[in-house]
């Protein structure tokens, strides 16, 4: 794969973050907290598969972040310890109204901070910049 091809998903990854960034500095009345987190798991998800194309590893079609975080542990042990809690549900389950589910503004934060370390891990291993 190219570098632009990895550089595209690592834009899209980022683009993620900027949504939720913007949706942290609303009252917490105004943040669409789902959405911020659904947007999390997007970001992280993006980065982690950006991760596993630059090593050329083939992974199937998932939302699943346990599973590439798994994936990208098998390259390099920094990704070991990483605790996504429930991070993979705001993935699909959530954006439907079946699983109808609001996180607390303690969860949005938790998750964007997960969302900016695996960023900064990322990018530290494949020492790209954006």
């Amino acid at each position: 794969m190219t570098d632009d091809y990895i550089g595209n998903w690592l834009k899209k990854a980022e683009n993620d973050l900027k949504i939720v960034k913007h949706e942290l500095e609303l009252s917490e009345e105004e943040t669409v907290k789902d959405g911020a987190c659904f947007h999390c798991q997007q970001a992280v998800e993006k980065y982690l598969k950006a991760f596993l194309i630059f090593h050329k590893i083939d992974f199937p079609r998932t939302h699943s972040i346990e599973y590439l975080l798994e994936q990208a542990a098998k390259i390099d042990n920094d990704f070991d310890d990483i605790d996504v809690d429930e991070l993979s549900d705001f993935g699909v389950d959530i954006r439907y109204p079946d699983s109808f589910y609001i996180p607390q503004m303690d969860e949005v934060n938790f998750y964007y901070d997960l969302a900016v370390k695996i960023k900064n891990l990322v990018l530290k291993k494949i020492g790209q910049a954006i």
